[in-house]
């Protein structure tokens, strides 16, 4: 059980998020990550899936409550290919969970964050925004609304 003390001290921001969605890693070769993510280290897939819309295909992999994502462009003039030639394999962004995404982002926004998305949209796996890199530190930090929080009939998810 966690010690109350030590809970009061983290900053309230940092308690607001929720887990660790995922961090994703861009790849050159689907396939070939693939071969040491799933084959070599275990890890269990549990989605791959073209996503038209930002012109590259993800896999998601299983690893205790959070998952890795590997982002494959399909496309060379896409931000991400641009981010592949540029910086090579590796380290993309990180992925925390929030209640309320809408209410998240307005948040951030008061609080001075520039925001990539300034409201929720569609992800692989729910409502999804981007927080500017020039905000964070310069880590991409994306936001996905816990399931079943109100963006995901807002957009259409089951």
């Amino acid at each position: 059980m966690a010690d109350p003390d030590i809970a009061a001290s983290v900053p309230e921001p940092i308690r607001r998020l929720g887990k660790v969605h995922h961090v994703a890693l861009i790849v050159r070769d689907l396939d070939e990550a693939l071969g040491f993510w799933r084959d070599t280290l275990g890890l269990p897939v549990e989605l791959v899936l073209p996503i038209q819309t930002d012109r590259v295909t993800i896999a998601f992999l299983s690893v205790g409550e959070s998952k890795v994502e590997l982002v494959m462009p399909t496309d060379e003039t896409t931000g991400v290919a641009r981010f592949l030639a540029s910086k090579g394999e590796g380290f993309h962004h990180v992925c925390f969970e929030v209640e309320d995404l809408a209410k998240t982002l307005t948040r951030l926004e008061v609080d001075g964050l520039e925001l990539i998305d300034k409201a929720p949209r569609k992800g692989a796996e729910g409502p999804v925004a981007f927080i500017h890199p020039r905000s964070c530190h310069g880590v991409l930090v994306e936001l996905i609304e816990a399931p079943a929080g109100p963006a995901w009939a807002a957009l259409g998810y089951p």
